[in-house]
């Protein structure tokens, strides 16, 4: 919208005119000499306010402007929206009535004068018949403020209260009548600002109270006080409030001016001017004109009070009456109010645009534009000039450019680029009818875009025009003068002679079409439309190509040449001209990188043939001054090249250490004229188990290469160092095992001729097992001016790949994917064994583990062998080698378990030892040996061999346990002086015994081997690991095993027994206690040295060693009773049992227990049949039994109660040795007699 006059499209808000805030000099209202000087000056004589919260207030009134806004009055968060402009303490309104014109004679009447802006006045630009212009919108945006924002300060101190406030009301009432005395009906409105708190501030209600009165302020729209001792949070938010009901000020202010434009335009007649005109036929306005006039007045005030449907309604009512019979149908096309009519249908049409898109009516907007087209079209043809030149096509190109700029001014939220949409979707109202895609509005590039190709028409029309139309025009061309102000449209755009003169550079074409383009573009590449986006972009670079600009060219096409999808659909014509284009640019910059990679895709047949171009690829710097042969690398990824490459092999698969066929074949696309070229080298990068592929170039003379369209050469390969030329099999040290720095090498004639296919067979040898392909092949040349280095990728053409024979026959491989092979792994030939492994290790044995490699190759081989153990709970473990006459030599370095064995001869072996830790609890590991070896003869081949073993680590040993108790030899007593002892801190030295309560146990264990053989227990023991409750134990072995060991079968079972004394340490500390203990297995394999010793601990459950409560325990003792001299000799003496009871209260009570002794037929006894035992706390009892048992040979069973008497609870008797106990009490073993057995024996064997 540039080319219409300032201020006639901007969009219109309430003038905000803020006076009294700081002591900064501000440019005044009115520019103008003239009007400055007959201005009418509105002053106030306080001088303004310049404190902290003064500064605070200004910066948010500022802030509030709303001049570079978008156009969003309905979308906006504010209630209000000013054009604020901030004075001093006085500003200038411009005069109300014009001057009479210089030299004018006294008339005989009195003269009415009008506005300076009016086409009443003779000085005025529109007198005597024009309509309006943009000065008119210039005094109501710019020099009339619509209300006059007025701060003063309200003084706190009293004695100086009278005498402020005076001038207070003095003042305003000074800059209210002066605001009246000039006729604008402006409002007025005053803020007062106060140093106190809001609290404060009914102190000064009565003084506020006479300020109002006295000057006639409304408190509620036009007298506010504001105290500004508050935060700057309130002082903005207070802002805001008084700002907002300041706009229902401005909108009654222009809400009278719309009143006053209508009232004048009801009364029907035309107003007469100050002075009739006098010059020729000039006339006076008419009645529809003034029509016009107002109601383009009512429609721009009702654009003030941002009422939209209003003001287009007036805008259409104009624009109507404009465009009809009486207007400017009435005005011939060479009088210069015929443009400026159609400058002022064209403001019409586009403030209408502005209120329809602002209210969200997108496609009447876009039906509207359209519309306005049609129509000055139809004038312009009718009565203009038509529209075949080269004005109508700069109006078209205005005119769509104005669309652009009011869509991005508007912003519609549907039309960012983050939607990625490409059009607003119609109105409601219009969504049933069946709308045409230009119907719709789109993004501004849509606009831009139309804008650019009526610019191209534009310069076309201008470049047709005959050379006698652009000549400069002179006093005596008059006639040509005539016929060109006929022939051409220059509403808005130069003269012929300016548009296209035979002398000069007239209008830029050229970057006008690349300044609307490159807008187009940055929209369509902001919403990801990248066809249309290159197309722009490649429009551009022909205007830039005209301007000579080529450094910008070569910015914008450089990236689109190398990303072009072109290419890949096959739009050769479009991919030629951007390569010439650009070819052309970087020339001229000496872009030698550039000009090389275009020339080298240029050389493709698929491109038609430019006739004079040279195609020789090593001449493409010729004329440039190259000081510096550059260095170029490409690649297949951004170009199209004339030469192609495709690798594939014979077999899909093969195996590690032998050699597979492949084929590399070239094949030329270049023109049949074109210079062949003549490689430096060719490299093929490759991965997995393969070697890189270097050809050199050497000029051959035996054959002529170029005789046949193919050509199939054998080439054998070696294998070198990739820093020289060493053969890799003169090393054998080893460090080539896995081939890092080896490439395959040959030399052969590089040179390629055009439309020739070369290919070489080689046979490639296969190296690491895996998966293996070829991924690009380059190519190196050299010329004198520069190196190039050109990578691609094999096979990426469609067309299948093909095997070549050393004839002319092919044949088409039918793999999915010839480039790759699969390496399988060399069969190892290292025969792996474990001679002395078992079926069973056993825990708490260290184990050993000899593994013996044998050499079946037939060849030497270079070996490390790796030890790897797995499992849950795995134990650490060495590895050594095992050597004759040697201790086994372990590995050393940053892997331990990896052995460096050196070389092995044919049928010779190595051995190494393994050897593990022992293992706390069973498991099962896996042993793993890797044996990583090479071919003296063949390094570079790494071959593998594995063998796993599985060690089932099993339990020796497993027992039960039984813990009995006994009767402790000794019972401590409280009235024993000797468990008194010494505690004095004099005499460190004395040991402190326990001589707390004491109780003997008896522990039996029975363990089992589970062992699939015989091992050798050497040795029994009881560990005491831990104790609880402050006690102490000793232990002791009641049978010990023989010197030479006990030899345990499978399945064996064996016992021991332990005698367990536990003691607390203070008689005070009754509490119970417990230990833990261990069972101890001293043992070894049968056929394993003395000096080997397992030890195996079982862990025991957690045992009661001490009790607090009472426990009665029974022991038995045997004795003869000699026969008396009666009795016959023969006769045997009898047997007399002493059954002792012992009752233990190792409590803190009294007890009393009853026992009763039951007769029985299998035995007589001596004692108390019932009686009553009284136990001291922490003492025990014991009652003796004398038993003359009446049987032999078997066990007996005393009917024995004790009951405790406070309870009445039978206790249990606990049986000792000797004894044992069932559920009806305890037993008795009575033992037999001597010659009964033997007789016994004696009957038996006789029967």
């Amino acid at each position: 919208m540039d080319g219409y006059p300032s201020g006639s499209l901007d969009h219109n808000v309430p003038l905000l005119v803020v006076s009294g805030l700081g002591t900064n000099a501000n440019k005044p209202l009115i520019d103008d000499p003239e009007l400055r000087e007959r201005g009418i000056l509105v002053r106030s004589e306080l001088p303004p306010i310049d404190t902290r919260e003064a500064k605070v207030i200004l910066r948010s009134i500022q802030d509030a402007d709303a001049s570079s806004l978008p156009w969003k009055p309905r979308d906006s968060t504010k209630k209000y929206r000013f054009r604020i402009r901030t004075i001093g303490r006085e500003f200038l309104l411009p005069p109300r009535r014009a001057k009479l014109p210089d030299g004018l004679e006294t008339p005989s009447s009195s003269l009415v004068l009008h506005s300076p802006f009016s086409p009443l006045s003779p000085g005025s630009t529109l007198y005597p018949d024009g309509l309006i212009d943009s000065g008119w919108l210039h005094k109501h945006q710019d020099l009339i403020p619509s209300v006059c924002l007025c701060f003063y300060s309200l003084t706190s101190d009293p004695t100086l209260a009278t005498l402020h406030d005076n001038q207070l009301k003095t003042d305003i009432n000074a800059v209210k009548n002066a605001i009246a005395q000039s006729g604008y009906k402006s409002r007025l409105a005053v803020v007062i600002l106060s140093d106190q708190s809001p609290g404060s501030m009914i102190q000064f209600q009565e003084r506020l109270e006479n300020i109002r009165r006295s000057t006639g302020l409304d408190p509620k729209s036009s007298l506010f006080v504001l105290p500004t001792r508050r935060t700057v949070a309130e002082l903005e938010m207070a802002v805001e409030s008084v700002l907002s009901a300041v706009f229902d000020l401005a909108l009654d202010y222009y809400r009278d001016l719309g009143r006053h434009a209508r009232k004048k335009r009801s009364r029907g007649i035309a107003p007469q001017p100050t002075v009739p005109p006098t010059s020729g036929t000039s006339h006076t306005l008419s009645l529809q004109g003034w029509n016009v006039r107002y109601d383009f007045k009512g429609g721009v005030f009702a654009e003030f009070r941002q009422e939209m449907d209003v003001a287009w309604r007036s805008y259409e009512q104009a624009y109507e009456a404009l465009l009809g019979a009486d207007v400017l149908e009435t005005i011939p096309a060479w009088n210069p109010r015929f443009n400026d009519a159609r400058l002022l249908a064209d403001i019409l049409a586009i403030r209408a645009l502005k209120c329809l898109l602002l209210s969200g009516q997108s496609t009447a907007a876009v039906r509207r534009w359209q519309a306005h087209s049609d129509r000055i079209s139809d004038i312009v043809d009718r009565k203009g000039r038509g529209t075949q030149n080269y004005g109508w096509k700069a109006w078209q190109a205005r005119w769509c450019t104005v669309m652009a700029n009011l869509i991005e001014k508007v912003d519609f939220p549907e039309l960012k680029p983050s939607t990625l949409s490409l059009f607003r979707p119609p109105e409601k109202s219009l969504s049933a009818e069946r709308l045409q895609p230009w119907e719709l509005l789109h993004h501004s590039g849509y606009w831009y875009r139309m804008a650019a190709s009526h610019l191209l028409d534009r310069r076309k029309l201008a470049q047709s025009m005959p050379d006698e139309d652009r000549k400069v025009p002179d006093g005596s061309a008059q006639a040509g003068l005539s016929r060109k102000a006929y022939t051409y449209d220059t509403y808005m755009c130069p003269e012929p002679h300016e548009e296209y003169p035979l002398e000069g550079s007239g209008v830029n074409h050229a970057q006008l079409i690349f300044d609307h383009l490159s807008l187009a573009r940055a929209e369509f590449q902001k919403r990801r439309q990248r066809r249309i986006s290159v197309e722009l972009a490649l429009d551009s670079c022909k205007e830039l190509e005209r301007m000579g600009r080529w450094q910008q060219l070569v910015e914008l096409l450089t990236p689109l040449w190398r990303d072009m999808s072109f290419r890949s659909e096959g739009w050769w014509d479009i991919t030629e001209a951007v390569s010439w284009t650009l070819r052309k640019a970087a020339t001229q910059c000496s872009q030698t990188g550039l000009i090389v990679a275009l020339d080298w895709e240029l050389m493709n047949r698929g491109f038609s043939r430019r006739p004079g171009w040279h195609y020789d690829i090593s001449k493409s710097l010729e004329g440039l001054d190259v000081t510096q042969p550059p260095a170029i690398n490409l690649d297949d990824e951004h170009l199209t090249s004339f030469v192609s490459a495709d690798f594939v092999f014979k077999s899909p698969e093969g195996k590690a250490g032998q050699t597979s066929p492949a084929q590399l074949s070239l094949v030329s696309n270049a023109f049949s004229d074109a210079v062949p070229i003549t490689l430096r080298s060719l490299r093929v990068h490759v991965e997995g188990g393969l070697r890189e592929i270097h050809l050199k170039h050497e000029k051959s003379h035996s054959t002529n290469h170029s005789a046949t369209n193919l050509d199939v050469l054998v080439v054998a390969l070696k294998e070198v160092e990739a820093g020289g030329n060493t053969n890799v099999e003169d090393n054998s040290d080893g460090e080539h095992r896995y081939g890092s720095s080896a490439l395959l090498e040959a030399t052969l004639d590089l040179t390629l001729f055009p439309g020739q296919t070369r290919v070489f067979q080689f046979d490639i040898p296969l190296r690491e097992p895996g998966e293996a392909k070829a991924t690009s092949v380059q190519l190196f040349l050299q010329s004198e001016t520069f190196s190039l280095a050109y990578t691609m990728k094999p096979h990426r053409t469609d067309a299948p790949s093909l095997w070549y024979a050393e004839s002319t026959s092919r044949r088409r491989l039918m793999r999915s994917d010839p480039q790759n092979i699969r390496i399988l792994p060399r069969p190892p030939k290292m025969q792996i064994k474990a001679p002395g492994m078992v079926k069973q290790y056993y825990t708490n044995e260290a184990i050993q583990l000899k593994v013996d490699v044998m050499n079946e190759e037939e060849n030497d081989a270079k070996m490390t062998i790796d030890v790897v153990l797995r499992g849950d709970g795995a134990p650490s473990y060495r590895v050594g080698i095992l050597k004759e006459g040697s201790q086994p030599l372990e590995a050393q370095g940053s892997a331990p378990h990896s052995i460096q064995v050196g070389t092995i001869c044919p049928s010779e072996s190595a051995s190494i030892l393994t050897t593990l830790e022992p293992v706390d609890g069973p498991t099962t590991l896996e042993l793993t040996v890797k044996v990583s070896y090479f071919l003296v003869s063949d390094p570079a081949t790494p071959v593998i061999q594995e063998a796993s073993y599985t060690l089932n680590v099993v339990s020796a040993f497993e027992a039960s346990y039984d813990l009995q108790p006994r009767i402790h030899p000794d019972w401590p007593s409280l009235f024993n002086a000797e468990n008194i002892q010494d505690l004095s801190d004099d005499d460190d030295t004395i040991a402190v015994r326990p001589r707390g309560l004491a109780q003997r146990w008896s522990l039996i264990t029975r363990y089992a081997s589970f062992a699939n053989e015989e091992v050798v227990v050497s040795n029994l023991g009881l560990e005491i690991i831990s104790t609880e409750g402050n006690v102490t134990c000793t232990v002791s072995k009641l049978e010990g095993l023989p010197a030479e060991g006990q030899i345990l079968g499978p399945k064996t079972i064996e016992e021991g027994q332990f005698d367990l004394a536990a003691q607390k340490w203070s008689l005070d500390d009754r509490s119970p206690a417990t230990a833990d203990l261990a069972f101890i297995i001293e043992w070894r394999r049968a056929g394993a040295p003395e000096s080997v010793v397992n030890v195996t601990t079982l862990p025991l459950p957690r045992f009661y060693v001490t009790v607090n409560e009472p426990r009665v325990l029974a022991a038995v003792s045997y004795s003869s009773l000699s026969t008396s001299p009666n009795s016959s000799s023969s006769s045997s003496p009898s047997q007399l049992l002493f059954l002792d009871i012992t009752i233990e209260n190792p409590s803190s009570h009294f007890l009393t227990f009853g026992l009763s002794m039951e007769p029985s037929d299998e035995f007589a006894f001596s004692g108390s049949k019932t009686t009553t035992i009284n136990v001291l706390p922490i003492a025990r009892r014991s009652v003796t039994y004398r038993l003359l048992p009446l049987i032999k040979g078997t066990w007996i069973r005393p009917t024995l109660v004790v009951r405790d008497k406070y309870f009445q609870k039978i206790l249990k008797i606990i049986p000792t040795e000797g004894m044992k106990s069932d559920k009806e009490g305890v037993l008795v073993w009575v033992p037999p007699d001597e010659e009964s057995e033997e007789a016994s024996e004696e009957s038996s064997v006789v029967e």
